[in-house]
């Protein structure tokens, strides 16, 4: 149960990130009109993966900005005693950028990272399938390293979500 309870959240989170109101929605209301700091997010540039970013340059074709999903742990707490599973989910979406330049690199990635976490704040309740999310994250950045176009950044948001099923 708890390998397919991982891939549906990955894919509820997706879904979520994805949609009409999703982080392309939030980037362009966070940018100024005709702004090229940051690009739309195609749907090719979102993976459901926990791979290093070195690994996933290494195997086919990467375009950035990329969007990593996936579940990090599943901790089944029985909070609702006659359910096989009451707990929570730890999802982690991992934005990956890189350009040429140093300058302006970490802008454009706190920008794609803000993008993500209005998208989750919009994203609060009811995901269906006895999933739910109550709000909350934590953003890491990690420090700016050699890898992708030259120089590569990444920012790792992570989050619960809830799930009761039987």
């Amino acid at each position: 149960m708890a390998a397919k309870l991982g891939s549906a959240a990955t894919a509820k989170v997706i879904q979520q990130i994805t949609g009409t109101s999703g982080i392309n929605a939030s980037l362009a209301a966070l940018t100024a009109p005709n702004s090229s700091l940051a690009a739309p997010v195609s749907a090719g540039q979102i993976r459901a993966q926990n791979a290093a970013a070195d690994l996933a340059e290494r195997s086919g074709t990467v375009r950035y900005p990329s969007v990593h999903v996936y579940c990090e742990k599943i901790v089944n707490s029985l909070t609702e005693k006659f359910r096989s599973f009451s707990g929570t989910v730890q999802m982690t979406i991992e934005l990956r950028h890189s350009q040429d330049q140093l300058t302006g690199l970490q802008d454009a990635l706190e920008l794609y990272t803000d993008s993500v976490t209005q998208t989750l704040d919009g994203a609060r309740g009811d995901w269906g399938d006895g999933m739910f999310y109550a709000g909350g994250y934590e953003v890491a950045l990690s420090a700016i390293k050699h890898g992708g176009k030259n120089f590569l950044q990444a920012a790792k948001i992570t989050f619960q979500v809830g799930v009761s099923r039987n």
